[in-house]
């Protein structure tokens, strides 16, 4: 997982309230389990018309937004389904952060498993971001230091300490395992000695 420390770029501002993850990815989009190449389906519906039309005037078809790092969304962002494939639609569009009043629970969590950074702020901070973003103004997301900066503003953010460290050093389930493999071998090396009836067929 790609570590996020501080990121600073284009927002796309996404002012819609129960962004329900069938919205973010579409159902017809699940069939892969693949990470890569979901971008195609993010926000499909919204993107495109029934006959498959690009929406010119949809903001992530749009120059600067077209380049998004950063959303700035409506309340209740990625409610409905749970569906991993919402938070790997948009990482693989180049989405690494995700500003809003309130997120779905199992969005949030999927959020922070997949190297995207959920900020949760008052409404007035999301407006004034949201203005700023359709400005076409960069966004400096600071998750060291836990700060957003935008148009000479500031806000502060909080985050689990935990979600923090497994960000800023890139560390999904996998790696954070990985981080206690020599404990790991040193407790199959003695389960070895204890039980070796265990490993008797182990290739």
């Amino acid at each position: 997982m790609e570590k996020f420390i501080s990121i600073s770029g284009i927002a796309a501002p996404l002012p819609i309230q129960n962004i329900d993850t069938d919205m973010i990815i579409p159902k017809q989009f699940l069939k892969t389990i693949k990470r890569t190449g979901l971008s195609e389906g993010l926000f499909y519906e919204m993107r495109y018309d029934v006959d498959g039309t690009k929406i010119e005037d949809f903001v992530l078809h749009k120059a600067p937004w077209d380049k998004a790092q950063v959303i700035i969304g409506g309340d209740n962002f990625g409610c409905g389904s749970s569906r991993e494939h919402a938070p790997w639609a948009l990482l693989d569009f180049g989405i690494r952060c995700v500003i809003a009043t309130s997120f779905a629970d199992i969005f949030y969590n999927n959020c922070f498993k997949n190297g995207i950074l959920p900020i949760h702020l008052p409404q007035e901070q999301v407006d004034q971001l949201m203005e700023a973003a359709a400005g076409g103004m960069d966004v400096t997301v600071d998750l060291d230091a836990q700060v957003v900066r935008a148009a000479n503003q500031s806000f502060s953010f909080e985050v689990d300490p935990f979600r923090k460290h497994c960000l800023m050093n890139g560390l999904d389930d996998i790696g954070l395992t990985s981080e206690k493999s020599t404990l790991i071998d040193a407790f199959e090396d003695k389960n070895k000695q204890q039980a070796p009836w265990l490993y008797r067929n182990a290739a």
